[in-house]
């Protein structure tokens, strides 16, 4: 009898793992890379989310948690990617603060990561961007990893929930909450920007077109 995938993989098949990285690697790369906004420490994470996968392999559970869920492979990939994630932040954290106490150096920006689509479609120009993800930096830890799962990697709640070793009801109120958030922190940035250009039918200093036009009509000569 034919083996599972799941199980080849428990047994350690090479085979196995390279199926599994063909299946998942970009999908973790694309989740990697939003998270960090970084190219080079997305690819580092999905290479350290898979020799973890390969060292943990005898932990992963003879059966899918969700039966409706395929191999439930990719939630198992999603929660190792996540640790590695939570670990690469703790060392820039930790980086950055030993930059910072050397005299007269001056440390580059942290990067933050990309934007969730659903909120970045409508930004059309780079200053809504930047809100955005200024935002999306802003939200708690476990705000941030629902939405980059459920949003961004398109998991169920379930998935996220296996994934990251919760209920499914702390998922979908951490979602809730996150996309709440989101919204409400980037326009609270963009009103804090002193070079948002004006809304659209108003003139900068808050003087609409409309009535612009209407003062100008009335200081204007009447024509016969």
């Amino acid at each position: 009898m034919d083996l599972s995938l799941r199980a080849r993989i428990r047994a350690g098949d090479p085979e196995a793992f390279a199926e599994l990285f063909s299946a998942h690697a970009q999908a973790l790369y694309g989740h990697a890379a939003r998270l960090t906004g970084d190219r080079g420490a997305a690819e580092d994470a999905v290479s350290l989310t898979f020799l973890e996968a390969w060292r943990l392999r005898d932990r992963l559970r003879p059966e899918p948690p969700d039966p409706y869920d395929g191999d439930g492979l990719r939630p198992w990939l999603y929660g190792i990617a996540t640790n590695v994630l939570r670990n690469h932040r703790r060392a820039a954290r930790r980086h950055s603060a030993a930059l910072a106490r050397i005299p007269d150096r001056r440390t580059d920006l942290e990067t933050v990561p990309d934007f969730a689509d659903e909120v970045v479609g409508r930004l059309a120009d780079s200053e809504r961007l930047a809100a955005a993800r200024t935002a999306l930096r802003r939200l708690r830890r476990g705000e941030r990893e629902v939405f980059a799962l459920c949003v961004w990697s398109g998991l169920s709640y379930s998935a996220a929930a296996d994934a990251l070793g919760v209920p499914a009801s702390t998922v979908r109120s951490r979602l809730a909450r996150a996309r709440q958030r989101l919204r409400r922190l980037a326009e609270a940035e963009l009103r804090k920007s002193p070079g948002r250009p004006p809304a659209a039918g108003q003139e900068p200093g808050g003087r609409s077109e409309r009535s612009g036009r209407n003062r100008r009509s009335a200081d204007e000569p009447h024509r016969a």
